[in-house]
C-alpha cells in the first residue's frame, strides 16, 4: 500500500526521492511527504494531502536546502483522515527525527497512553506518529539510532515497515520491517531502501532482500543487516529483470492500456524454459522435489481478489490434470477457521507482489500446521516466496495499474504449467497429451493478440453502455471464475454495480434482477469440450433475453448456437476448452478500462483501492 523511499548518496536527494514516490503511485495514497537532512545537518520536512503533485508543486514554490540523505513516502490512510497532518514524514525528538511508516501498529493505543502520561503531544491521528515519538525517546537515551530501533520494534504489534532519519546521524538511514515489504538497493557511492524495486530501478537493478523482523543501515558506502537482537545476517542478493522502462508507459494512455496489450509476453515469459524439446512441462524452480509432488493429498489455494479467480481456474486444471482435490480459499479467512492441514497437504498461494498480507499470514499459518507450501509471484525477493517451501515466479514484468491484467494470465499460466508438471510426475495423464496440452498453451499468446485485434469494437461497446447501473456476468466451469474476474474489474474501475454468477444458480436467485435493458456477459463454453454444458448456457441465455436482458456474449469463432439470442458476440479463437479463460477474459478486461475512461475515471489509480494490500 503506502510507498517509502530512502536513499544516502552524492546525489539530490530530493530528485531521488520524489522520482521514487512517482514510481509507487500505483500502490494507491492519498497524501506524500519527504524529509531530508540538509547540508548543515538540519532535518527539514515537507508533507502534503492528495496527488504526488501537489508535494512536487509546494517543493518547486518553496524548494528545501540542498541535501544527500532522505526519506521518502505516499500514505494510504489506516489511522485519520487524509491530510496534511496525518501524512508522513512524523516528528520525534523534538524534530530532530523523521519517521515513515507502512502497516498498522496494533497497539498504538497503549503506547500513545504511555507517552501521553509522560508528557509527550501529538500533532496527528495516527498510529505511526507514536512510533515516531517513541523511537525519538530512545534516541535521547541511547544516541544511537540503530539501538534505538532495536528498543522500540521489540515493542510494537502488528505489520510495520519502518524508516528513520536524524540530524544527529546526518549520514544514514536506518530501516526496520515486520511482514512488510522493504527490499534494498545498491549504487555505486549510494544506497537505496524501498517498499518494492519500482522506487529505485532508475538508478540501478542490484537489490538485496531484507527478512522478516530485522534492521537495515544504509549509508553512501554501506549497507548493514542485523536481526532485532543486533545480531548480524546474510542477506539474500538478487538482480531485478526489468529496467526503468518497463515501469513507464511508453506512450499508451494509461498502465492498464500498456499492461492488456503485454499480456501476450507475461504468457510467453511465464511458459519460457519450462516446456522440454519433447513438449513436456518441467519447471526447473522446483527441480528435485518430485516427492515434495508425489507425497500430496490435497492442494489449497490461498489467495485474494483476481488472484483467488487465477486459482478457482487453476482448481479445473489442477484436478483434472494432477487428479488431485484442490479447495481455493480466501486468504483473509483461511487461518481464522481452523483449517485441516496435514503434512501431505500442499498450500499454494497466488500473489502478484509476494507481499499480500493476508495471504502471507495464511501461508505462515499454513507452515506452522506441518502443510507443504508453494508460492505463485510475480516479485522477486518478495516475502511470501521466501516464506514458502517453493516458488514458480511468473514473469509478467511490472504491473503499475491497480487493476490487475497481465498478472492475472500470468498466473492462470502458472497454474496450468503447475498442474501439467505434476501430472507428469504422478502419470496421471499420458505423455503424448502432456505435449499436446502444452503446445496448447504455447499457442495462446498469439491467440491473446487475435482477441486484442477485436478492442475498437468492444471500445464502442463500452461507450454505448457508458450510462449501465449494473451489469451481470454468467459463466459455468472455467469460465465461472472468469465471470467473476469480469464483475470485479467492472467495479473496480467503473463504480457500478456487478455481479457474476454461475450460470446454473439463475434460477435459484438471480434470475430476479433481470429486467428490460439490463446488460449481461455470458462466458460460453466450447461446444467442443461439453456439448451439454454448451446447450445449458445457450439455454440460460434464452431465458434471460426472453425477460428483456440485453446479453453480450463471449463464445468461440464458429459457435452458431448462440448468434440467434444474443445482442451482441464477441468472438475468440479456438482453444482447447481448459485454455478458453486465458482469451476469455480479455475483453472484459477492455470492456471495463473503457466503460471507465468513458465516465472521465481514473482507471490506473481507482478510488479507495491500493496496488498492493499489504495490512490486514
Amino acid at each position: 500500500m503506502c510507498g517509502i523511499v530512502g536513499y544516502v548518496g552524492n546525489g539530490a536527494s530530493i530528485e531521488v526521492l520524489m522520482s521514487g514516490l512517482s514510481r509507487l503511485e500505483y500502490r494507491g495514497y492519498d497524501s506524500a511527504g519527504v524529509a531530508v537532512i540538509d547540508e548543515n545537518g538540519t532535518l527539514r520536512s515537507r508533507k502534503r494531502a492528495g496527488k504526488l503533485a501537489v508535494l512536487a508543486h509546494d517543493l518547486e514554490v518553496a524548494p528545501l536546502p540542498a541535501s544527500h540523505v532522505g526519506i521518502g513516502h505516499t500514505r494510504w490512510a489506516t489511522h485519520g483522515a487524509p491530510n496534511d497532518e496525518n501524512a508522513h514524514p512524523h516528528l520525534g525528538d523534538e524534530g530532530r527525527l523523521a519517521l515513515i511508516h507502512n502497516g498498522i501498529i496494533e497497539n498504538f493505543a497503549p503506547l500513545k497512553q504511555e507517552l501521553l502520561d509522560q508528557g509527550y503531544t501529538f500533532l496527528s491521528e495516527t498510529d505511526s506518529e507514536v512510533a515516531a515519538v517513541l523511537l525519538g525517546r530512545e534516541y535521547r537515551e541511547t544516541g544511537d539510532l540503530q539501538s534505538a530501533f532495536r528498543a522500540v520494534v521489540r515493542r510494537l504489534e502488528g505489520a510495520f515497515t519502518l524508516l528513520a532519519v536524524h540530524q544527529d546521524q546526518p549520514d544514514v538511514v536506518v530501516g526496520a520491517r515486520r511482514n512488510s515489504p522493504l527490499v534494498i538497493g545498491l549504487g555505486e557511492g549510494e544506497n537505496f531502501l524501498g517498499s518494492d524495486v519500482a522506487a529505485f530501478i532508475e538508478y540501478t537493478r542490484s537489490a538485496l532482500a531484507i527478512g522478516q523482523d530485522q534492521i537495515v543501515t544504509i549509508g553512501a558506502d554501506r549497507v548493514d543487516v542485523t536481526d532485532f537482537e543486533g545480531n548480524p545476517v546474510t542477506v539474500e542478493p538478487f538482480e531485478v529483470e526489468w529496467d526503468a522502462s518497463a515501469s513507464e508507459k511508453g506512450g499508451w494512455p494509461s498502465f492498464m492500456a500498456k499492461e492488456i496489450t503485454e499480456q501476450p509476453d507475461a504468457v510467453a515469459n511465464t511458459i519460457r524454459g519450462r516446456v522440454t524439446e519433447d513438449g513436456l512441462v518441467v519447471i526447473p524452480e522446483l527441480d528435485g522435489l518430485d516427492e515434495f509432488f508425489a507425497d500430496i493429498d490435497r492442494i489449497v489455494v490461498v489467495a485474494a481478489g483476481t488472484a483467488s479467480y487465477a486459482g478457482q481456474v487453476g482448481k479445473y486444471a489442477l484436478e483434472k490434470w494432477a487428479r488431485i482435490p484442490v479447495d481455493v480459499e480466501l486468504s483473509h479467512e483461511f487461518r481464522y477457521r481452523d483449517p485441516v492441514l496435514t503434512a501431505r497437504t500442499l498450500v499454494v498461494s497466488i500473489s502478484q507482489s509476494g507481499e499480500t498480507m493476508d495471504t502471507l499470514m495464511a501461508v505462515k499459518y499454513a507452515r506452522e500446521a506441518g502443510a507443504k507450501t508453494l508460492s505463485i509471484c510475480n516479485t522477486q525477493g518478495a516475502t511470501i516466496p521466501r516464506e514458502s517451501d517453493a516458488v514458480v515466479y511468473t514473469h509478467a514484468g511490472p504491473e503499475v495499474a491497480v487493476a490487475s491484467t497481465k498478472a492475472f494470465v500470468a498466473q492462470i499460466t502458472a497454474t496450468y504449467l503447475l498442474a501439467l508438471h505434476i501430472a507428469r510426475l504422478r502419470g496421471t495423464v499420458p505423455a503424448a497429451e502432456l505435449s499436446e496440452f502444452a503446445a496448447e498453451l504455447a499457442a495462446i499468446p498469439a491467440k491473446i493478440v487475435e482477441v486484442l485485434e477485436q478492442k475498437d469494437t468492444i471500445t464502442q461497446l463500452a461507450q454505448w453502455m457508458s450510462d449501465s447501473r449494473a451489469v451481470l456476468f454468467l459463466g459455468r466451469n472455467v469460465g465461472f471464475p472468469i465471470a467473476l474476474e469480469g464483475a470485479l474489474k467492472l467495479k473496480e474501475l467503473a463504480y457500478i454495480h456487478a455481479e457474476g454468477f454461475a450460470a446454473g444458480e439463475l434460477k435459484h436467485g438471480p434470475i430476479a434482477l433481470i429486467e428490460p435493458g439490463q446488460p449481461v456477459f455470458v462466458i460460453v463454453p466450447s461446444p467442443r469440450g461439453s456439448a451439454t454444458l454448451h446447450s445449458k448456457v445457450v439455454s440460460n441465455i434464452q431465458e434471460i433475453r426472453a425477460r428483456g436482458a440485453k446479453v453480450i456474449a463471449i463464445a468461440e469463432a464458429g459457435d452458431a448456437a448462440v448468434l440467434p439470442f444474443t445482442d451482441v458476440v464477441i468472438h475468440i479463437p479456438l482453444a482447447a476448452p481448459m485454455f478458453e479463460p486465458l482469451l476469455a477474459v480479455i475483453p472484459l478486461q477492455i470492456f471495463a478500462m473503457e466503460l471507465s475512461n468513458a465516465k472521465g475515471l481514473d482507471v490506473d489509480q481507482p478510488r479507495n483501492l491500493a496496488k498492493s494490500v499489504t495490512v490486514e
